[in-house]
């Protein structure tokens, strides 16, 4: 099983909240977006760990390992609206259909499902709150319509969240 080196020896929150795109080119900056204000939220809360997976693509495998729950917070190219936000479960994602790059990541959160799926290091549960982009191109700052998106999305990942980790309480109470 891979793991991050930082958390081998520390203990490794069950649900991985992970924000994907790159901040410097519009609305590929949705999934850091997000991640900052469900980090906020879930500050302190033990259960949950928040990590700004930026492009790295496969070196973010380490992070998978030893979860229950993966929520990816990214743009996704979908042929919808601009700011139409999509939420897919982990069969929809690793569809062979879904697992097509369509922003400037290193690899997209189909490329990464798929190799930690082969490793046996994919969480039970996988989610992804997607954001249809308007501009995918070197600027600063979300379009409008994007930004008009993220409190909707964030709820989506908020309720997913606790879902998750409602999950993990009933069954160690069962």
């Amino acid at each position: 099983m891979s793991r991050n080196p930082t958390t081998a020896s520390a203990h490794v929150p069950p649900v991985l909240v992970m924000g994907l795109g790159n901040v410097l080119l519009g609305d590929d900056g949705v999934g850091p977006d997000l991640l900052r204000r469900v980090s906020e939220k879930y500050a302190g809360v033990p259960e949950v760990e928040c990590v700004d997976g930026g492009t790295q693509g496969l070196a973010l495998l380490g992070y998978l390992a030893d979860r229950s729950a993966l929520i990816l917070l990214d743009a996704l190219a979908g042929g919808k609206s601009p700011g139409e936000i999509t939420v897919l479960n982990r069969s929809e994602i690793l569809s062979p259909g879904a697992r097509r790059a369509t922003t400037a990541h290193e690899g997209n959160a189909g490329d990464l499902l798929a190799v930690a799926q082969f490793l046996g290091d994919l969480p039970e549960q996988v989610f992804l709150v997607g954001v249809e982009p308007e501009c995918l191109r070197t600027e600063l700052g979300l379009s409008s319509c994007v930004a008009a998106a993220v409190p909707a999305a964030c709820v989506c990942a908020c309720e997913l969240i606790d879902q998750a980790t409602a999950e993990l309480f009933s069954k160690t109470c069962a």
